[in-house]
């Protein structure tokens, strides 16, 4: 469960009924799904390991889609499918599967440590665990855009962006929740819309609209939101006349800790002095 010392800051009720609603036309806007997706498959790609029963946190299929059938996995359990989850409280025994993927999950989390260690808890000794989610520079223009239109239109600003991980603490989450060799990469990618319209449809088609318990509980005014667009244009538009969404993905790699894996040298027992190297 929710780490009692971890700040709530997502709606995971709110969030679960968006999810339910987007799930009718998700295929429709899925691209970023399809896309961590296949950065779990091309990571699986470069490893000869054989994971003969995996688990796929996943939203709509597009991580079950890439990773059922690949050569290095034997039988993979999809939430959603063979199981309906919370990322939060996961219901598996220890030491029950040789690999967990999460797809684009991570970043509704509450208690992303508590849910990290919960994850290693259910991975055999040297298991893997594989995740691709959005970071902490996602969506940067539509945040400053909301927020420069809130001030002009309401005198203030709300929350109308959810937070993401900044990709350099994601590598102490890993160690806080006890993974071992812990790797961290990121990437940017750009999409550009006509209008910032355009960009929220698809964030509302995938679910992935404000879900913070701290959001704004009345609807925000149309003034506000052209107000946001008009913004958008002045600050990035482009001169195809096209905006660019920034959507930063963080990939993690790390593994249940095993007796067998590259440890650490002794601190002391190097053989080298520091100062003949850099002499």
């Amino acid at each position: 469960m929710t780490s009692t010392s971890s700040p709530l800051l997502f709606d995971r009720a709110l969030l679960r009924r968006r999810h339910a609603r987007a799930a009718g036309d998700f295929a429709a806007h899925d691209f970023l799904f399809r896309l961590m997706a296949e950065r779990l498959r091309d990571r699986l790609d470069d490893m000869t390991r054989h994971f003969p029963l995996a688990l796929a946190l996943d939203r709509g299929g597009a991580a079950a889609h890439v990773l059922a059938a690949h050569r290095g996995i034997g039988r993979l359990i999809e939430s959603g499918v063979h199981a309906v989850l919370d990322e939060e409280v996961l219901p598996f025994r220890a030491s029950c599967f040789d690999a967990v993927f999460s797809c684009g999950t991570l970043h509704w989390v509450n208690d992303i440590p508590g849910a990290l260690a919960q994850i290693r808890r259910c991975l055999k000794p040297d298991g893997l665990f594989l995740s691709v989610f959005p970071g902490g520079d996602s969506l940067k223009e539509l945040r400053d855009a909301l927020l420069q239109a809130s001030l002009a239109e309401e005198g203030g600003v709300s929350p109308r962006v959810s937070p993401f991980v900044d990709v350099r603490d994601a590598g102490a989450l890993l160690q806080r929740a006890g993974f071992a060799l812990p790797v961290v990469d990121s990437e940017t990618l750009t999409v550009r819309y006509g209008d910032a319209f355009a960009l929220m449809r698809d964030l509302r088609g995938m679910g992935e609209t404000n879900a913070l318990l701290q959001r704004p509980k009345r609807f925000t005014r149309r003034a506000t939101m052209q107000a946001a667009d008009a913004q958008y244009r002045a600050r990035y538009q482009g001169e195809d006349g096209r905006i660019p969404a920034t959507f930063e993905l963080i990939t993690l790699t790390a593994w249940q800790p095993h007796e067998s894996q590259p440890q650490p040298l002794r601190r002391g027992s190097g053989e080298i002095a520091l100062g003949q190297v850099l002499r």
